[in-house]
């Protein structure tokens, strides 16, 4: 049997593979706490649980809802108003996604051709990069140094890539890295692809889990932005509604255009009652948002601040939910020490290779724990003798 050559760029996705790993020790009666897929753990508020059930009881609602309702376009105008500043037509600046990684597979079917060049982070999270090679693309990639804060530095870029590339993918605050980027990065980034002729896709994921700092900006509050790019949005983790796969692909109207164009060949859009618990998230009560950034802030601290007391030196994260942490000394290899620490702490994190040749050397630890499995996991780690 032959299948499509596109397959062979593509291995068994890292979180599969740990996931065997984490059976196959569980399996044989042992315990294993789960740090490495960021699947929040933290749910909705009850005002959009609700929203959700009385839409759900509607039995109007089971039909193919085609396209998004006039009220979630809306909706998210408002809340982009209100939260970032950014004043969208909702009729032509904003379309759904089935959760922005939906988005992030299929957007460079209706953007590149094959041989185009797209410019990605390294590291960066793999659909950043598998996308685009969904669509045929070849990928350069954009080394993010820790000695500069894991910030792209487009002078790097060799001219001839500029002027040959089509799409670029940025996202910050940045998963894996944690990174937040400055509004001078933002400027030049504009200039840069205004004057390459660069399509600029931002992730903007994480834009409320800045723990101290300003709070998070939108890459469409900077001028030019819209010329030339647009903007994707997750209600998945400031609202707790990973699972119900919620985003938003916001900006340049060409592009939303053509992405609505794509997905209606592709599906018959969103169940109408998740529409209705997306529209309670972004314009009801925000004060969870507080309370998830809070939670994930002080997780983030019981982590770093405990595996630095057994000796594991590991920084505080400024953003996300996730630690992007260098792995101990004795160790060259980040998928060796991931392994160490399933077997013999019984705790689990994604090897940074995993995110690309630059994240070699580390590993991203999920915040997806409460703070007392966050303690064991950090004295499970200080029995295991891995600490020198």
């Amino acid at each position: 049997m032959k299948f499509s050559r596109r397959m062979e760029h593509f291995g068994e996705s890292i979180f599969t593979t740990l996931l065997n790993m984490k059976k196959e020790i569980e399996k044989n009666g042992g315990e294993v706490i789960d740090l490495s897929v960021g699947a929040p753990n933290i749910p909705p508020s009850d005002h959009v649980i609700q929203a959700l059930v009385e839409a759900a009881w509607d039995k109007s609602n089971y039909v193919y809802a085609i396209k998004d309702l006039d009220e979630l376009h809306h909706a998210v105008a408002e809340w982009y108003q209100r939260r970032y500043g950014v004043a969208l037509d909702a009729d032509t600046e904003v379309t759904s996604l089935l959760g922005s990684q939906e988005g992030l597979a299929h957007i460079g079917l209706s953007i590149l051709d094959e041989g185009d060049i797209v410019l990605v982070p390294d590291p960066c999270y793999p659909i950043f990069g598998d996308g685009p090679l969904l669509a045929g693309a070849r990928l350069y990639p954009m080394p993010l140094q820790k000695e500069k804060d894991y910030l792209i530095d487009l002078e790097q870029i060799p001219v001839e890539i500029a002027r040959k590339a089509k799409l670029m993918v940025v996202s910050y605050p940045n998963n894996p890295t944690s990174a937040v980027a400055p509004s001078s990065f933002y400027e030049n980034l504009i200039e840069f692809a205004k004057k390459y002729q660069i399509l600029v896709l931002h992730d903007n994921a994480y834009s409320e889990l800045i723990f101290d700092g300003e709070p998070g900006r939108s890459f469409l509050e900077y001028p030019g932005a819209r010329e030339i790019g647009v903007e994707f949005n997750s209600l998945s983790k400031t609202y707790g509604l990973a699972g119900a796969r919620i985003g938003f692909c916001i900006g340049n109207a060409e592009v939303v255009a053509q992405v609505a164009k794509l997905k209606s060949n592709m599906d018959y859009g969103m169940f109408l009652p998740i529409q209705r618990a997306a529209i309670a998230a972004i314009t009801g009560d925000q004060s969870s948002v507080k309370f998830v950034r809070e939670a994930y802030r002080k997780r983030r601290d019981c982590l770093c601040d405990g595996c630095t007391s057994i000796g594991w030196k590991m920084e505080r994260c400024p953003a996300t939910m996730f630690v992007w942490a260098k792995i101990p000394e004795g160790y060259s290899s980040s998928e060796k020490f991931v392994k160490d620490l399933l077997v013999k702490a019984g705790v689990l994190v994604t090897p940074g290779s995993a995110f690309g040749e630059s994240g070699e050397g580390f590993v991203r630890i999920a915040l997806v724990k409460d703070e007392p499995d966050i303690l064991r996991a950090v004295e499970n780690i200080k029995k295991s003798g891995l600490i020198k």
